[in-house]
């Protein structure tokens, strides 16, 4: 138990600023990727004798933190809101993501943008991207060409 323990704990400590960095990305809210990251790290821990063998737990946990956000929102949206208490914060300054770039990452369709989060900023391989997202190698190659090439449109347009 002691060596598992320790494990997650490197796990953690190597990989939280990646994941919320990926997840605040995703969602453009800090304090929410917070406390989703914070979530699926909690669950990473629940069941980490499965997800220490997973092929990309960060993967995993990013997966984890997105899909929580969609069950959270589930149970939310039949909730009355209350006058400007669910505006969406930006992104801290100390997030160590250029804003111009979150900006154009958001406007991206959300399976462009997770292959991206999880191919570009985790740095994980096709076949990984493809398993976790549940779609094949080449759909992970088609979405990442598509969002490569907005993107670069994006920013060639603004620069000129």
């Amino acid at each position: 138990m002691e060596r598992e323990q320790q494990d997650f704990t490197d796990f953690y400590q190597r990989c939280q600023g990646d994941c919320l960095r990926t997840v605040l990305a995703g969602v453009a809210d800090r304090a929410l990727a917070e406390d989703l990251v914070a979530e699926a790290f909690a669950r990473a821990w629940a069941s980490w004798p499965k997800v220490s063998r997973h092929p990309a737990p960060a993967a995993w946990v990013v997966r984890t933190a997105l899909n929580t956000r969609v069950s959270w929102w589930r149970r939310r949206r039949r909730e009355v809101a209350l006058s400007g208490h669910d505006r969406v914060q930006p992104a801290d300054e100390g997030s160590g993501v250029d804003a111009a770039l979150l900006t154009a990452l958001r406007r991206l369709p959300p399976r462009q943008r997770e292959v991206i989060m999880l191919r570009v900023w985790l740095d994980l391989d096709t076949e990984t991207v493809a398993g976790t997202l549940g779609i094949s190698a080449r759909t992970v190659a088609v979405h990442l060409s598509r969002a490569t090439a907005t993107l670069r449109a994006q920013f060639v347009s603004v620069a000129s």
